[in-house]
């Protein structure tokens, strides 16, 4: 396989390559740095934001994620991600009308701004900071873990993590976000083409459809129906985890900063529907290649299933273009949020543009450095830490709502953001439970934040209409 893997590597590196060139302008600003000239297209929008969302944690992540817990995995992510296009159409509006108003450098200083409050700003940062490492982390964690398995006697461990950061690092800091968004399409193009090819393999090597389904039906019948055999897919964790994917363009500022930067109003739209067809398309196959594991696997490790199912099952060529596939993947998700990151502190900075630049770009190495120590110490449950890392960042969507809605946002969002925010990650680290009863804190605290945001929210507008009048 030595020499299909040179040659798909050869056009994927070139392809990095001619992005970070076409990219590249010696005398830009650090605005056009960061925000790619703010003229994004939407098949180059649409493909940006598809390749950072669906990543890593999709293509290894959902097949075992099925393979283990059943069909509910898809009612989880297909369901939720078709939500969230519909979110993303209104909120797409409403930012980049507040973003006109109001300036943007990023999430972190658009609502410092709009709250004319420095906590606001260090609030979103530190949120984002906090769980994203994690979230990056797990995307390394992946594929390290699938090329150790692969190839147990190339390269130590930490080797193909450590060759994914310097890849990501060289092509952010030659082209900026345009470079970013050059090569989270070409990733795109390539995660979709090598999961449908492996995908329909498997399901072949299952006996279709109808069979693969009575296999798995006979074998572990509760895989086939909710909550799954482990007992996961409750309500709670469905609901929970819809409002979670919903709230990712607010609460995740990757995605956040990609809907500001598109070039009109007409392409964020044009984007939005693209992204709900790519999330069909992508998701789709894993549900195949978790069929195939289940009737084949079921027993076996992460690292055993993946390396067998999208590596030695699959013919010399296509196990290649796999491995290809999935350092794409996980790169496109790796360098939209360390970068993002360091937009974030960016936008709470001030002095001259070329000390903010310099700033920003050392804070995207350390970044890097932080993650590639953290990726040693992930578990191997690629998914549901990507669901905590979503369900993290949404504690502050009340108060990202509320700098985007209104012109002078209520503080006690803020006040309110802060408390779910330090209430979850004391529930992470076993400080308080996880648990109420039946009832489960994600959820639980869902539902406090909705009936409070709602109200808050509600009398500031009576307020502010009466002020008017």
């Amino acid at each position: 396989m030595t020499s299909w893997l040179i040659f798909f590597f050869a056009i994927f590196l070139a392809s990095l390559a001619y992005a970070s060139y076409k990219s590249y302008r010696k005398d830009r600003t650090s605005d056009e740095f960061i925000f790619a000239g703010s003229n994004i297209g939407a098949i180059l929008g649409f493909l940006t934001f598809s390749a950072a969302l669906f990543s890593a944690f999709t293509f290894m992540g959902m097949p075992d994620f099925f393979r283990v817990h059943g069909v509910g995995a898809w009612v989880f992510l297909a369901f939720s991600d078709a939500l969230m296009v519909f979110f993303l159409i209104w909120f797409g509006f409403q930012l980049r009308k507040r973003a006109r108003l109001r300036g943007y450098k990023g999430v972190a200083g658009l609502v410092k701004t709009c709250y004319g409050n420095n906590f606001a700003g260090y609030l979103i940062f530190a949120s984002a900071f906090i769980f994203l490492i994690p979230y990056v982390a797990i995307q390394i964690r992946g594929i390290s873990i699938f090329l150790n398995a692969a190839f147990p006697d190339f390269l130590p461990y930490w080797s193909w993590s450590a060759i994914m950061v310097a890849i990501m690092l060289a092509y952010a800091a030659i082209g900026g976000l345009k470079a970013i968004m050059y090569s989270d399409a070409i990733q795109g193009v390539i995660l979709l083409t090598v999961i449908w090819i492996i995908g329909a393999t498997c399901l072949e090597m299952s006996g279709g459809l109808q069979n693969a389904m009575a296999q798995v039906a006979e074998a572990n019948p509760a895989l086939t129906t909710l909550p799954g055999p482990k007992g996961l897919f409750s309500s709670q964790f469905l609901i929970a985890s819809a409002i979670a994917i919903i709230l990712i363009p607010v609460s995740q500022p990757q995605f956040t900063t990609r809907l500001v930067v598109m070039k009109d109003l007409k392409s964020v739209h044009r984007m939005a529907f693209a992204v709900g067809i790519f999330a069909i398309l992508v998701i789709l196959p894993t549900a195949s290649i978790g069929l195939y594991g289940a009737v084949k696997y079921p027993e076996a490790s992460t690292a055993e299933f993946l390396s067998q199912a999208l590596l030695f099952d699959q013919s010399v060529p296509v196990a290649a273009l796999a491995v290809v596939g999935l350092f794409a993947a996980c790169l496109s998700t790796t360098n939209a949020q360390i970068f993002a990151l360091g937009t974030e502190l960016r936008s709470l900075l001030s002095g001259s543009d070329r000390s903010i630049m310099l700033i920003t770009k050392t804070s995207v190495f350390i970044f890097s450095m932080i993650v590639l120590v953290f990726s040693t110490f992930m578990s191997d449950e690629l998914v549901l830490l990507a669901r905590v890392s979503f369900t993290g960042t949404s504690m502050v969507a009340p108060a990202i709502l509320g700098a985007v809605i209104f012109k002078n946002p209520p503080k006690k969002l803020l006040w309110l953001s802060s408390a779910a925010l330090i209430y979850f990650i004391l529930s992470l680290l076993d400080v308080v439970p996880s648990q109420y009863g039946s009832m489960n804190l994600d959820f639980l605290l869902y539902c406090i934040l909705f009936v409070l945001t709602l109200i808050i929210m509600v009398r500031h507008k009576i307020k502010e209409n009466k002020n008017e009048t």
